[in-house]
Parts: C-alpha cells; sequence; structure tokens
C-alpha cells in the first residue's frame, strides 16, 4: 500500500500550470451580448467587480477570438484609468490591462469592457447552429459551449474553475426570438439597439449563485418547449422548430422525477429556479451540464418511442440523468483545477448508472455495466500512453484530452469499488457530507476521501489514492499448488512489455473471492502477492460481479472448470461476461494463447444471457479487427466460427418485436441479428433483404428502430450502388436525427471503391455537420479497403481538416484516431509515424500516442498468434 502527503501531491500538481495571477479575484460578472444571426457576429459588455488580492497596476484574464475595444479600471475612489494599455499573449490566451497608479490590497475594484466577436461554427464558445425552416432555408440560433476553457472564447473573463463569481446576463436579440440563461428572467423590456438602430428586446437574468465559468450559458433563437410539473420548479425542454418538440416528453418526464430522486439522494436542494434542457443542431459532445441550462445534442434528448429502439432509450436516459447528477457534483462543488474532472466525470457517469438501476430495474444496467463502462476503461488504461485519473493539466490546449474513457470510465470504476468497498448507503452518506461542506466551493480528490473516511470510519485516501494517482491497474496472475492458491499482482499492459520501472506500484485490490459460501469481501491483496487457502469443494472466482478494476489470469485447468462452473449456474451474468473479457483480453496481449478463449466462447452457445453474448461478440470483433488486414481464408474461418457460435441464438430469438416487449430482449435480439449478418448467416442476409427491400418502396414500418443501422449495414456490405442511394436519402430526408444517424454510420459499411470515396467525400464536405464527422468514417474502419482509403483521404485532406476542426478542440483527435488505430501491420504504423513526424501534434498528442500503442498491441497479436488461430480453426473444421 502506497501512503502519499496529500499536501505535497496538491503542491505538486499545480507546479508549471499556466494560470492567471492571484492579485485579483472576480466575485460578479455584468455581462451583456447582443448577437447578429445574419452577419454571426456579436458585440457585448461585461463590467468584473474584483476583490484585490495584492496591490496591482495591472489585470491579466482570459480570452480567445475576442476583440477588445475598450477598457475602464475603477478604484475604490471612481475610475483609475480609461484608457489603460492592453497587451494581448496568444499563446497563454490572455489580454493584460495595465494603468499608471496601483489598486490597494484589501480593496475592490472594477473592470469594464466592450468588445466584439464572432459567431464561430467551432461548437465552441459563443457560436452558431443551423437548422431549417418549414421551407427548406436555412436558419440560425446563438448558443454556447463553455467547457472546458472556452467561455474566453465568448466573453473577457478569469476562465479558471477555482475562480467562481456570481453571473448577471443580458441578452439583447429581435423580437419572437426565445432568449434562455441559466437562471429565471429578472425583466424583459424593448429597446433601440445602439448596433442596429432598430427595435430589440433586452432580456436581463437573475443573478447565478457563484459559479464557474465553464458552466455559464446563453442561447438566442426560435425555439418550442415541453414543460413538465411534476417537479416543485419548472423543467422543461426546448428544441427548434425544425424538431417535433413532443419527442421532448420522456426526457422532460425523466427530468422531473430525476431531480426530486436527487434531492432525496443527496439531502441537498436543487438551488436554482428552473431546469432547461435544449437540444442544440451542432454540438460536439454529447451533452453539458450548464447549470440549469442543459445542451445536449439532438439525439441525446429528442426520443420518439415509434422510430428509436431500446437501445436509445437507455442512452438518453443515461445522459440526462448523468448532465443532472453534475448538478451537484460539478456545479455545486467544482474541482478545483482540471486534474480533478475525474471528480465530475466519475461521479455523474456512476450516478447515472445508479438512478438508472433505480428507475429501471428491468434494464438489469449493472450487468452491462461490465461490458460498458468497465470495459471502455481497461481497454484505454492497458496502453502506455493512458494516464491517471488525476492527471497534471498545465496548459489549456491539454485538457479536451482527458476527457475520454479514464475520467469517465476509470473514474466511476474507481467509485464503485469504493462504494462495495463501504457499501452503498455509507458512501452515499459521504457524498452528502461533501457536498453540504463544500457547496459553492472547490474541492481536490482529498476533500471527497476524506468525507467517505468520516462517513464510515474508514481511512478511505489510504486505500483509494493509488487508484486515482497512479496509471493503469494489475493482472492478477493465479497459480494452484495443492490447497494454495498464489495470487500475485503486476502491471498490465495491452503490448504485454511492461518495464520492470513501470512495475512498481502496488495497487490495493478488493479480491471479492467467490465461492459456493458466497462473496467474501474482505479479502485483500494490497502487496504483491499472496497466498489463500482453496476451498474444499474446489471452487472459487475472484472479483465477484466485476466491481473490480482489474484481470484475472487464471491456468488453463482452472479457466476450464469456470467455464464448467458457468454452465452449472454457479457464476453470476457479470461474472460470465467479465471471465470472458478477461481470457480475451490476456489472449490478445499474449498471456495465454487466443486457442485458450476460442475454446472457451466455443462452450457458451447455450448461453441465456445478453450481456455475456454482448461480450462474446465484443471479442470476436476484436479478433477479426486485428486479423483485418490477413489473408482471406484465415478472415474466413474466423468468420465460420463466428457464424457458428451465434446463428442459432440469433434465429432463436428472431428478429421480430412485438409491442412492450422487455427493454433487453429487445437488445438481445438486436445484437444476435447484427452479429449473424456480420457472420455471414444467409437467412439473416435474406431477412434483412427482405425488410430492406419493402422500405425502399416505402413501407418504413418494415425495419424495426432496433435493427435499423444492422438492416442498413447488412444491405451494404452484401449489396451496391442501388443500396447506398436508400441509405443516403433516409440520410438527408429521415424524419428524426436518430434516423438520419443510424444511415450515416453505415454509409461506410459500403466496400466498393467508388462508394469508399462518396462516402469520404460526404465526410469531408460540407453537407455532414463537423460533430458528425466521424459517424461516416466509423464506418469505413470496418474493413480493410475502407480502413486504407480512410488514411489516404486523411493525409491528402489534412490542411482543411486542421483549420475545419481546431487542434485546441477535441475532434480532431477523433478524426486522428478514426484514420490511423485501424492498422495492424508495423510498415502501417510506421507510415503514419512518418507522416506526423514533422506535423504540430498539439491538442492530440495523446490520442495520437494512444492510436500507436494500438496498432503495436494488434501487431503483436497477429504475429504471436496468427499460427495458434489458424490451427484451432482448423481442427474445429472452420477451414473451407
Amino acid at each position: 500500500m502506497f501512503l502519499r502527503d496529500d499536501t505535497d501531491g496538491a503542491m505538486s500538481a499545480t507546479q508549471g500550470r499556466e494560470i492567471l495571477p492571484s492579485n485579483v479575484k472576480p466575485t460578479h460578472y455584468a455581462l451583456t451580448l447582443e448577437p447578429d444571426l445574419v452577419k454571426h457576429t456579436y458585440t457585448g459588455t461585461v463590467v468584473i467587480d474584483l476583490d484585490v488580492n495584492e496591490a496591482s497596476s495591472s489585470i491579466s484574464f482570459n480570452t480567445v477570438d475576442i476583440d477588445i475595444k475598450k477598457a475602464t479600471v475603477h478604484g475604490a475612489n471612481g475610475v483609475l484609468s480609461d484608457s489603460p494599455r492592453i497587451s494581448r499573449d496568444e499563446d497563454k490566451q490572455t489580454h493584460t490591462v495595465s494603468f499608471d497608479g496601483s489598486l490597494a490590497a484589501g480593496s475592490k475594484a472594477r473592470l469594464a469592457l466592450d468588445f466584439t466577436g464572432t459567431l464561430n461554427d467551432n461548437m465552441a464558445g459563443f457560436y452558431r447552429s443551423t437548422y431549417k425552416d418549414k421551407t427548406g432555408s436555412t436558419k440560425y440560433m446563438a448558443t454556447t459551449q463553455m467547457e472546458p476553457t472556452d467561455a474566453r472564447r465568448a466573453f473577457p473573463c478569469f476562465d479558471e474553475p477555482a475562480l467562481k463569481a456570481g453571473f448577471t446576463v443580458t441578452l439583447i436579440a429581435d423580437p419572437g426570438l426565445t432568449c434562455l440563461g441559466n437562471m429565471d428572467v429578472a425583466s424583459q423590456k424593448e429597446i433601440t439597439s445602439s448596433v442596429t438602430q432598430t427595435q430589440k428586446q433586452a432580456v436581463t437574468f437573475n443573478t447565478t449563485p457563484p459559479m464557474s465559468t465553464y458552466l455559464l450559458a446563453f442561447i438566442v433563437g426560435e425555439l418550442n418547449v415541453i414543460e413538465s410539473k411534476d417537479f416543485r420548479i419548472p423543467v422543461r425542454v426546448f428544441a427548434p422548430p425544425d424538431q417535433d418538440i413532443n419527442h421532448g416528453k420522456f426526457s422532460v418526464d425523466l427530468a422531473a422525477k430525476t431531480l426530486a430522486f436527487y434531492e432525496k439522494k443527496f439531502d441537498s436542494q436543487f438551488p436554482l429556479p428552473k431546469m432547461d434542457m435544449v437540444a442544440i443542431p451542432d454540438f460536439s459532445a454529447g451533452a453539458m451540464e450548464n447549470w440549469g441550462l442543459v445542451t445536449y445534442r439532438v439525439v441525446d434528448v429528442l426520443f420518439d418511442e415509434k422510430t428509436s429502439g431500446a437501445m436509445t432509450k437507455q442512452r438518453v436516459a443515461e445522459v440526462v440523468q448523468h448532465e443532472l447528477a453534475h448538478q451537484w457534483f460539478g456545479n455545486l462543488v467544482t474541482m478545483d483545477f482540471w486534474e480533478g474532472l475525474w471528480l465530475n466525470e466519475g461521479f455523474a457517469t456512476w450516478m447515472s448508472w445508479f438512478s438508472c438501476n433505480e428507475f429501471y430495474p428491468e434494464w438489469k444496467v449493472w450487468q452491462s455495466y461490465v461490458t460498458d463502462n468497465l470495459a471502455g476503461a481497461l481497454s484505454l488504461d492497458s496502453l502506455r500512453s493512458s494516464h491517471p485519473v488525476e492527471v497534471p493539466v498545465k496548459r489549456a490546449d491539454e485538457v479536451n484530452q482527458i476527457f475520454d474513457a479514464i475520467s469517465y470510465s476509470k473514474g466511476s470504476c474507481v467509485l464503485r469499488m469504493v462504494s462495495k468497498f463501504l457499501g452503498e448507503e455509507t458512501f452515499l452518506e459521504g457524498i452528502r457530507r461533501y457536498l453540504k461542506k463544500h457547496a459553492y466551493g472547490n474541492t481536490q480528490t482529498t476533500d471527497l476521501w476524506n468525507a467517505l473516511s468520516d462517513a464510515s470510519g474508514k481511512n478511505v485516501a489510504d486505500v483509494m489514492h493509488v487508484w486515482t494517482r497512479e496509471v493503469g491497474y494489475p493482472v492478477l496472475s493465479v497459480t494452484e499448488q495443492g490447497d494454495n492458491i498464489n495470487i500475485k499482482q503486476n502491471r498490465f499492459l495491452r503490448t504485454n512489455d511492461v518495464k520492470p520501472e513501470e512495475d512498481q506500484t502496488l495497487y490495493p485490490v478488493f479480491l471479492a473471492l467467490r465461492t459456493k459460501q458466497g462473496v467474501d469481501e474482505e479479502q485483500t491483496l494490497f502487496e504483491r502477492e499472496k497466498t489463500l487457502k482453496k476451498p474444499a469443494d474446489d471452487f472459487y472466482k475472484l472479483n465477484a460481479d466485476h466491481s473490480g478494476t482489474y484481470r484475472t489470469f487464471y491456468p488453463a485447468s482452472r479457466l476450464e472448470k469456470l467455464g464448467q462452473a458457468a454452465k452449472s449456474g454457479l457464476l453470476s451474468v457479470e461474472d460470465r461476461a467479465g471471465m470472458i473479457a478477461d481470457a480475451g483480453a490476456l489472449s490478445a496481449s499474449g498471456y495465454q494463447p487466443s486457442s485458450g478463449t476460442l475454446s472457451l466462447l466455443d462452450g457458451f452457445k447455450s448461453e441465456t444471457e445478453y450481456v455475456v453474448w454482448d461480450q462474446v461478440s465484443s471479442w470476436i470483433s476484436s479478433l477479426r479487427s486485428a486479423w483485418v488486414f490477413e489473408d482471406e481464408e484465415s478472415k474466413n474461418a474466423i468468420k465460420a466460427f463466428f457464424r457458428d457460435l451465434v446463428s442459432d441464438k440469433a434465429h432463436q430469438l428472431g428478429w421480430s418485436f412485438q409491442q412492450g416487449e422487455d427493454n433487453i430482449q429487445q437488445q438481445f435480439k438486436a445484437l444476435m441479428f447484427s452479429s449473424a449478418g456480420s457472420a455471414g448467416d444467409e437467412k439473416v442476409i435474406k431477412a434483412a433483404q427482405d425488410m430492406f427491400e419493402r422500405f425502399s418502396k416505402g413501407e418504413k414500418e418494415a425495419i424495426n428502430p432496433n435493427i435499423r443501422g444492422s438492416v442498413f449495414s447488412i444491405v451494404l456490405q452484401n449489396g451496391g450502388e442501388k443500396e447506398y442511394e436508400v441509405v443516403l436519402n433516409v440520410y438527408k430526408n429521415g424524419d428524426t436525427a436518430d434516423e438520419r444517424n443510424t444511415a450515416l454510420r453505415a454509409l461506410g459499411r459500403a466496400k466498393e471503391p467508388k462508394l469508399i470515396q462518396r462516402t469520404l467525400d460526404l465526410a469531408m464536405g460540407n453537407e455532414v455537420r463537423s460533430q458528425d464527422i466521424y459517424m461516416p468514417l466509423g464506418g469505413l474502419r470496418t474493413h480493410k479497403e475502407g480502413i486504407v482509403a480512410l488514411w489516404e483521404s486523411m493525409q491528402t485532406n489534412w490542411d482543411m481538416l486542421v483549420k475545419r476542426l481546431p487542434p485546441g478542440l477535441s475532434m480532431l483527435g477523433s478524426v486522428v484516431t478514426l484514420c490511423t488505430s485501424s492498422f495492424t501491420h508495423p510498415d502501417q504504423m510506421a507510415d503514419v509515424e512518418r507522416f506526423f513526424k514533422d506535423r504540430s501534434t498539439k491538442g492530440f498528442d495523446q490520442t495520437l500516442a494512444q492510436s500507436l500503442d494500438s496498432i503495436r498491441s494488434k501487431t503483436n497479436w497477429v504475429q504471436r498468434d496468427s499460427k495458434d488461430v489458424s490451427e484451432w480453426l482448423k481442427s474445429h473444421g472452420y477451414f473451407r
């Protein structure tokens, strides 16, 4: 067990940060903005009240792409300077106002700024978003995305999480447009615009509680609304007029219930006077938790039961409950700087699963947690280029790269371990104490551990600091000698090339030992290795229900016994899925031959649970992806094994869906239909083609929403231009965002060279929104022709991509990953390294390193296990 000095840890994290001088601190902003939706510009004024901490003759604040027109500095006795010197540091994203005279320490000051900006189309800061009116003409709305460091793109501010202040916002807009802010409206009046000299409305919102700049939001546009009155304050969903506002009913009703649920669980009243949720047509993330004004991608808040499937419904519920959890965890109590991002995202992720389980127990979400959140965390964290949960952040342009599976998924996995360690109710009591003590303030991870320790009487920090401050996780190697079980922990890397200096950390591991007598939660491994006594009946399994963040490497004989135990009903659903996940990951990384995992999966044909089949399908997909550039005979043999594995279950379940059918059953049918189709099952392919034919003739109900994406993918994989045109038309003219997105994701499945080029042209052109560029590119990654074309296209269009997707934002890194990480050969990796050698990778250097690690791991896997896999497939009759 590692013990850390909290003070030293906090100090080391702050060293080298590029932050603003601490000579002044903002307490209040009076912000007025007037957007021009025709010229895509805006004018603004901001008056910032300041506490002067040190005698000062200059004030520095953050800006990006803001033109400061005038500055005035007020001291205790009035105007100190009405023409201060203004300088700009573009690299540090700051302006500095310098003046003669001095502001006295301990005094109050005021900085007034007039400025202009552009309503950009980069989905950052104060930006423009488009939608279509009834005539098909393009219309504009103005909206915001401030997190992580883009409030400075919207207005001059002190853009750091710890510099909380109150905000009084006024929006000046054309009459008839809806104006929204974090708070409710304080006043609304007609004025003559000083910019256009026309009549406009000035809408002023009540002052917010103290909050961080990244949580500020304001919107101007044509919006329809649906409201729930089931909570003590208004809860509303807004959407542009080209969307059916009634599709917001599921979200608005769920939000009202969730707010009441969270108030009770947190013993803390939601402190704002309303909760608005807005569907934004152009939106880079899934959603953003702006306090009292949450913004979403259209598809993540509007849901139509008739045209969307069970998985979409679960996704919407998860996103809504995630963002509402942030209203307390992140908004009311905020991390003090960005290395504490996991405090926001890890908790909101855990809480969304917790609340989903409370609201929809029939969804059994903790089962799918193993194949979703845990799998995502273990996958990324198995790369050498991963990072700790608490990752030191020095510059603003580094922040976007840590919005990943480590901050979200591993963060939530760490919290799940804590909740199991303490007990769920004790854990929530600690959360209540944390929120109460730090309301409207900022915290570090230690503050959370202290609150949980206070509630439980256990020293949580001593146990958990390793999990947040060290990168990676262990693999527990199990050996058996007579009646003894020896367990040893070492750092796990997907490339299986851990260096001695990378294997110094000892992770505090909760063994959760399952036997026939139940689960022993007291067993731990805080040292390098230990020995346990084998149960008399010879049955045991580590990591019961897979709530621990580690892999377990059993000897082949024990893995075979666990396979039998699975059939005998001794293992939970989570155990079976997790066991397959571990076996697969250990095969891919060289701990054991892949033939062992193939044999294990071969014994799961009678498996009855969706989540287990999801993991089976996931590993076979990983195998096929790693072998994508191998010979056709080998690839067809893997495909034949997959088909033999899934076809009977797919046929048994069928692909007809009944009204009111269980959510999991719908997802199960959809998974098996998709898997069988991907594996070349002729019956499923024929069914997909028949449904598609009827659909293409106008029978929209011919394809159930649960399998719409699979049907589109299957017919494109097995068809040509005729099918492509139909799917393209759905993308262009589908009734809902969900339908259009499904079509867009499928287009890349077409393999004909001219269709691949059409997909690339579509993605790189202006027809696909920048937020959606990854969708058609993702489809191209499913076949080698598409993978090669993706890479060639990215190189050809690099300059355009950098301009369209600025490196400081997150989208360019996503595109780089999509266009590089599917390679599997050393020469391909060398080509990627060569291309980026003399180019700036600022803003996506970590993502690129992770792509290269991923290629390296697949290269090793194929080189090591190609013969082993082929021999197993031949011995089982899958080579034709």
